[in-house]
């Protein structure tokens, strides 16, 4: 990759970062975030807005979904974000194909201009994992992402497969497949925070743990996180941390 197209997607990621953040306290107050009250009223604002323009604020988030992944951006905000606005069994829906397509675009990006770069950096740190994708690229990398990547970062899961050079079908196919449980769990907890602040006037923190559409996802999510542990500790030796 020439100096002048680090320095274009560079710009390019700088402004779209800039845009999201303008664009987030534009709307939110720091200064009122432990305002219930005000949560509560933004709240009311997002969904109605919701209401009035499904069809575009589905589009929006879903080519911004798309963006966000392209752009290394975490998955778990929007997760939340898209369960809070959508449900969670619709959130779950637009949220893992918007995610699958970010992922498979960047995981082609990557393949094609940072391959050396991904290889030099990291094979030698997977080293004892390489054989098992290359005996069974599908059903490994699939595993991989049901179990939540085994704690890496979730861009940096997303070019992993550059260093066995995994074909792009398999690797949309088992992501779009693999992120479900994740995102369903954390869409789950959004639209749980959603119904909370839509039918309390001032909930407890008691009251907030207690309720089952809390509560179950945040098992979920720790069951997950148990798991990535363990496949960290199975698999990912100490020696080959990223």
């Amino acid at each position: 990759m020439s100096k002048s197209q680090k320095i274009l997607i560079a710009a390019i990621y700088f402004i779209s970062l800039a845009l999201i953040l303008y664009g987030f306290f534009s709307f939110i107050d720091l200064s009122q975030i432990s305002n219930y009250s005000y949560i509560q009223e933004k709240s009311q604002i997002l969904i109605k807005y919701k209401s009035n323009n499904l069809p575009l604020f589905i589009f929006v988030y879903f080519i911004f979904s798309i963006i966000w992944i392209l752009l290394l951006g975490f998955a778990s905000p929007l997760a939340l974000i898209s369960g809070f606005i959508f449900g969670k069994y619709f959130g779950t829906i637009i949220s893992v194909v918007g995610f699958s397509l970010g992922c498979t675009l960047l995981y082609v990006f990557a393949n094609m201009y940072l391959r050396d770069y991904i290889v030099k950096y990291i094979s030698h740190r997977i080293s004892n994992i390489i054989f098992l994708f290359k005996k069974n690229e599908f059903l490994y990398f699939l595993i991989f992402r049901f179990a939540g990547g085994g704690g890496i970062p979730f861009a940096i899961q997303n070019v992993l497969p550059v260093v066995f050079n995994m074909k792009t079908k398999n690797y949309f196919n088992a992501t779009i497949i693999g992120l479900i449980p994740s995102t369903f769990i954390l869409n789950s907890l959004g639209s749980g925070i959603e119904e909370i602040i839509e039918t309390n006037e001032d909930p407890t923190f008691f009251s907030i743990i207690t309720d089952p559409n809390i509560y179950l996802p945040l098992i979920g999510f720790i069951f997950i996180l148990l798991i990535s542990s363990y496949l960290k500790i199975k698999i990912f030796k100490k020696e080959n941390k990223i």
